[in-house]
């Protein structure tokens, strides 16, 4: 599936930053091919701005603060928290100026942004995760992974869960991943790609962590929802207690992976993530170990997903589909149908 000139919903929420990487500095960023500027007023408020003075477009990030406010590097057009223009110290007069405020919210310990229009900016629409601060539950996170593709492509990625078995040979996946049907199911907030993996060898990521030995059913979970972001659950039991009507094993091992994907613009990608899981909630060791395991996966896919990007614009010859892009079809038929909507 090439991509040729596709926009990006714009409301919605994306992902603009970790909430502690927000701070009192000015933080530029480009967030679906708009500059922004990012950082924290004196009360602890994360703020962000159109990253470009209404003037000669300078970045406000090349200026400098004034307590809450923003002057201009260039000829010192002062801006509050709003965006307001509140200075013009060339001219006896305020220009009607201003810098374009964006809807903020904090979950989850991240900073998020509405690049839509601001009165359809409602946090109730962000993501839940209900087990989100649970003290059954341990956390893990990672740093902040770029990948030089168009979002879409990472989406294709995280909804195939048959990838595995040749991206992830040393982690998530083997041999029993490849030929098992996948069942593909459409909701109003997104596309689900999902199976039952019967009496199989647990992966060698998961193995480890088993409260129990031997062969297992495993549940893969692959859902995305729009405009991107990944619920991705993976379930271990012991081989013979899994199954969609059967309740969960008391030993199952459970990780919900959860990935948010904020495009930069057409070419890159910033990939947000972590874990949750059903045990060892206060071992720091279990986190880092997750930690690194992931990241080391997530890397293995990078690394195709940027060769991917240059293979679709370099070569001369049209892509094919297989029937395990289904999720995925589905998925952006819908989203290009949202897109349009928004006119």
């Amino acid at each position: 599936m090439r991509l040729g000139a596709e926009g990006f919903l714009r409301n919605a929420w994306y992902v603009a930053d970790w909430a502690d990487a927000i701070t009192y500095a000015l933080t530029p960023r480009e967030i679906l091919s708009e500059r922004v500027v990012l950082f924290r007023a004196e009360d602890g408020t994360p703020i962000a701005l159109e990253d470009a003075c209404p003037h000669r477009k300078l970045p406000l990030s090349m200026g400098r603060r004034e307590g809450d406010t923003l002057i201009c590097g260039y000829h010192g057009l002062t801006f509050d928290r709003s965006g307001a223009c509140i200075a013009a110290p060339t001219q006896s007069a305020l220009p009607k100026a201003c810098a374009r405020a964006y809807p903020l919210a904090e979950r989850y310990g991240l900073v998020w942004i509405w690049m839509g229009d601001p009165a359809k900016a409602d946090p109730a629409t962000i993501v839940d995760i209900p087990q989100w601060g649970s003290p059954e539950w341990g956390y893990n996170r990672g740093p902040v992974m770029q990948v030089d593709c168009h979002y879409l492509y990472v989406v294709d990625n995280l909804l195939d869960p048959t990838h595995v078995t040749w991206v992830h040979p040393g982690s998530f996946g083997d041999a029993s991943c490849a030929a098992v049907p996948i069942e593909t199911l459409s909701a109003p907030d997104g596309v689900t790609a999902a199976r039952w993996l019967m009496d199989t060898e647990p992966a060698p990521f998961y193995a480890k962590f088993l409260k129990f030995a031997g062969r297992a059913d495993r549940y893969q979970h692959y859902e995305v929802r729009y405009p991107s972001n990944a619920v991705i659950k993976a379930v271990f039991t012991p081989a013979g207690s899994g199954g969609a009507d059967l309740p969960l094993h008391a030993d199952a091992f459970c990780m919900d992976s959860f990935n948010f994907l904020t495009p930069v613009n057409a070419r890159q990608t910033r990939y947000f993530w972590f874990q949750l899981r059903n045990f060892a909630p206060d071992d720091a060791a279990v986190s880092e170990e997750f930690t690194q395991d992931v990241k080391h996966a997530f890397e293995e896919d990078r690394v195709i997903l940027n060769a991917v990007q240059i293979g679709m614009d370099t070569s001369l010859t049209p892509s094919i589909d297989l029937k395990n892009d289904l999720a995925s079809f589905r998925f952006r038929q819908t989203l290009a149908r949202k897109i349009t909507a928004e006119g």
